[in-house]
């Protein structure tokens, strides 16, 4: 690893045992358990446009008053059942 991208940062005891737990094998470094655990935690998807939310609040409310059809319902309309 090339040291001139390096820093460190400060940790409490209890946490550095916690990372220690989460290592997948002894010689993991703390670096890599942070980055796993960043993959797991981190969502790259963009969140939600004011569309997309309004659009899933009026279905919502759809489905509340019971303004719903079934797969079969919708099928039979079809004329694929």
């Amino acid at each position: 690893m090339d040291m001139s991208g390096v820093t460190s940062i400060r940790v409490s005891t209890d946490l550095k045992d916690k990372l220690s737990e989460l290592k997948v094998h002894p010689k993991e470094s703390y670096e890599d358990v942070i980055k796993r655990l960043m993959e797991h935690c981190v969502d790259d998807d963009p969140p939600l446009s004011d569309a997309t939310i309004q659009a899933i609040e009026e279905s919502l409310a759809d489905i509340k008053a019971g303004r719903v059809h079934s797969l079969e319902d919708v099928a039979e309309e079809l004329g694929l059942s």
